[in-house]
């Protein structure tokens, strides 16, 4: 009966008791600056309470709204100790709410910070979605010099998934919160976090969050008449020219990155509202996108005309492009009584998602570097022939690049195969 041993060692190793759901891969053919980078990452679990807030799933048309406490989870990754011992694992649970799995990375929990301080970014997920779904791009910006905060948005999350009217309205405000309270911030942490230079990153209803609150405020129409206006015109707080959406605005915020923004494709903004955008924008997008619209979204890369923006166009990807972590095994099949997997909510038909997440985060990492590092040398990660197939690969004897390379800089030879990257300068 030897021989059978490792037969059953095998099929151990595939139970989902034993599932490994990497979120750190980088494959061999990612671009330069998807690795991680030298500075060890520490994460941790903080908790803040947005007091005295409208209860936006409660409101009727005809009750006065009610308030409530709104707490909020964010994972903050950050720049560690270089003694510090990394490995962390995150437990959470997959897009039906139920499922648990667990996550491998490599941070370190609770570790120290590392000394000096360093730019402020925050992550937004999708309806549903949670802290983690982006952790990914968390734990490799923090090894670059920056703290990561990505958001539990209440009532968004696949936990407590509710009205999404609560989304629409909360959304840019719990940003907002977040910024502030990660300021604010006592101890260590606290120490180590420069908020005057903040970017923000909002993938589908993180991505209409992070408009709103780069200056893209809402139409009336949409916040009173559309047909996802809340009761009681809650959503007139995020309409474009009023008191409570300039309120909301923050000057530390310095560079917005929007990965398949939901909202244009449901007349959220029109010309001007779009105009009111302030920030450099990366808009990040699958040619493919049937939830958000590519078309939709090309539109508010040719209206946000105030700012200089970027469009990155992944050909044929839906609306998972880029952003979600690598589908967790667990997902690849149904739970008990499920009649569907929930694997398409990470995945994408055509793209492979590691693959996706590398070019993210070497994008992410040009983009911040240059707008909240300062650093100008950078933006040749960003000036690029507009589309990848145009390029053309030319080195020397010693790979030295010759006068006729125009290939993608940061990419080996048909590696950027499928991309396309616009832009357009602020008017």
């Amino acid at each position: 009966m030897k021989h059978l041993a490792p037969v059953i060692a095998g099929l151990l190793l595939a139970t989902p008791a034993a599932a490994q759901n990497p979120i750190d891969r980088i494959r061999p053919d990612a671009p330069e600056l998807a690795p991680y980078g030298e500075t060890v990452t520490g994460v941790r679990t903080l908790t803040f309470t947005n007091e005295d807030q409208i209860d936006v799933p409660a409101a009727t048309e005809d009750a006065e709204p009610t308030t409530t406490d709104r707490e909020i989870t964010v994972e903050v990754w950050y720049p560690a100790s270089a003694d510090a011992e990394q490995g962390e694992t995150y437990a959470t649970v997959l897009r039906d709410g139920q499922t648990e799995t667990t996550l491998t990375g490599r941070a370190a929990r609770d570790a120290a910070p590392a000394d000096g301080q360093y730019p402020l970014i925050i992550l937004s997920h999708g309806y549903p979605g949670n802290r983690f779904l982006l952790s990914h791009l968390g734990e490799n910006l923090a090894s670059k010099g920056y703290v990561v905060g990505s958001i539990d948005h209440p009532d968004s999350t696949y936990s407590d998934q509710g009205a999404f009217a609560s989304t629409l309205v909360n959304r840019p405000v719990d940003q907002a919160f977040v910024l502030d309270s990660l300021a604010e911030l006592d101890g260590d942490l606290g120490a180590s976090i420069d908020a005057s230079r903040t970017g923000v990153v909002g993938y589908s209803m993180g991505g209409y969050g992070a408009l709103i609150f780069g200056g893209a405020g809402v139409t009336k129409e949409a916040a009173t008449t559309g047909r996802y206006a809340p009761p009681q015109d809650l959503l007139s707080r995020n309409v474009a020219g009023t008191e409570s959406h300039e309120a909301l605005l923050d000057d530390r915020v310095a560079a917005v990155i929007a990965i398949g923004p939901w909202g244009h494709n449901r007349d959220f903004w029109d010309a001007e509202t779009l105009a009111g955008f302030r920030e450099p924008l990366l808009l990040i997008a699958g040619s493919a996108d049937d939830v958000s619209g590519y078309g939709a979204i090309r539109q508010i890369f040719e209206g946000t005309t105030s700012v200089d923006r970027h469009l990155l166009t992944f050909e044929n990807a839906g609306h998972n492009a880029a952003a979600p972590m690598p589908a967790p095994e667990e997902s690849w099949q149904a739970a008990p009584g499920a009649e569907s997997t929930s694997f398409p909510h990470y995945a994408d038909p055509v793209w492979d998602t590691t693959r996706m997440n590398n070019i993210l985060t070497h994008f992410a990492t040009a983009f911040f570097d240059q707008h909240l590092k300062g650093d100008a040398e950078r933006g040749r990660y960003l000036d690029l022939v507009e589309s990848a197939e145009d390029g053309v690969w030319s080195v020397g004897d010693d790979d030295t690049p010759t006068a006729e390379h125009t290939y993608w800089t940061g990419f080996g030879e048909g590696t950027a195969r499928g991309l396309r990257l616009e832009f357009q300068a602020a008017q």
